[in-house]
């Protein structure tokens, strides 16, 4: 069995997890062209994937959420109201790494990659809000 999921990708317009030029995608699926710029935004290195097979061209640690909220949300979808209201207070204190992400995003796609488990809450679906809104 391969590390990485086996999906189809929906087109790009009909895909929730799409904004323009700026889409997320778990680091564990397939490596594509069409990701343009990868972005890690996870504070830990995924399990079991090796930096070869992630192709992670950047790794911006400093937008993940802190060790703390990351342990109080402990991936549990009744506190995932909370873990957004929070984590949104702590993008506010790295604008340098916004700004890295809004830069690539100006020459092209940019795809933000994440390790949980839940495609529908994770930290990578609130940076993409928070980055469409600023």
């Amino acid at each position: 069995m391969t590390i990485f999921a086996r999906r189809s990708f929906q087109a790009i317009e009909a895909d929730p997890r799409v904004s323009h030029l700026l889409k997320i995608k778990r680091v564990y699926e397939r490596p594509e062209p069409r990701d343009g710029t990868r972005i890690l935004v996870d504070r830990l290195w995924p399990r079991g994937l090796t930096k070869e097979r992630a192709r992670v061209d950047l790794w911006l640690k400093e937008v993940a959420p802190s060790t703390r909220l990351r342990k109080w949300y402990g991936h549990d979808p009744k506190k995932w109201k909370g873990f957004r209201s929070r984590y949104r207070t702590e993008l506010k204190k790295v604008p340098d790494e916004l700004a890295t992400i809004k830069a690539k995003r100006r020459k092209g796609r940019v795809t933000l990659l994440y390790g949980a488990r839940d495609e529908q809450h994770n930290e990578a679906i609130v940076l993409q809000e928070f980055l469409d809104r600023i």
